[in-house]
């Protein structure tokens, strides 16, 4: 195995897993300081050889939101992600979401040196500009499927009306409640880290 290649973890039928790279039996825990590590890694079932990477990181979620005082994942946000599962912009989800993770990631550091320092309140402008620099890109990522949207004008809000000829059952592809929604869950997050920085 290459040295950048994933580890590879077997999953047995009864529940165990196990790490081909070290020959241990590891748990959930185990797996989630390998992420936090950095460390990459990829799960198959033992039987099937079927790749359960996805799941078994989503075990690895719950169980971190389970603990308390690690709940990372607000009710709204999961409520909403559910409503997504197929809607017609359910294929545009992971890629904002991936995005947005990313984007936040890369912030990371920055908002942790000014939350930790006396003036703090200097980062709310930071998450504000991280925010709205990803609403605005799921904006025009959702304008490609939305006949009725101007390219280019999305971030602005303005959109086209559907021309008197347009078949009754055409629809925008993405509701504006949904939009809103989403930028309510950026505003809550917002909110936390003010509330943080006055500490």
């Amino acid at each position: 195995m290459a040295k950048n290649d994933p580890v590879t973890i077997k999953k047995y039928a009864n529940r165990r897993l196990y790490n081909t790279g070290t020959s241990t039996y590891v748990t959930l825990e185990d797996l989630a300081a390998m992420v936090k590590g950095g460390e990459d890694f990829v799960v198959f079932d033992a039987k099937t050889g079927e790749d359960i990477t996805r799941s078994v990181l989503a075990q690895i979620i719950f169980e971190q939101e389970a603990k308390v005082g690690q709940n990372l994942l607000p009710i709204p946000f999961l409520r909403q992600l559910i409503r997504f599962y197929g809607d017609s912009v359910q294929l545009l989800v992971p890629r904002y979401l991936e995005m947005s993770i990313d984007s936040f990631s890369k912030e990371r550091e920055n908002l942790r040196n000014k939350l930790g320092s006396p003036f703090g309140i200097g980062s709310i402008g930071t998450f504000e500009e991280v925010a709205r620099r990803n609403m605005e890109m799921f904006e025009r990522a959702f304008s490609l499927f939305n006949p009725f949207v101007k390219h280019g004008d999305t971030a602005k809000g303005e959109t086209v009306s559907a021309p008197t000829d347009a078949p009754a059952q055409l629809e925008a592809p993405v509701r504006a409640t949904d939009l809103d929604e989403l930028k309510q869950q950026l505003a809550d997050m917002q909110s936390k880290i003010d509330a943080l920085s006055r500490r």
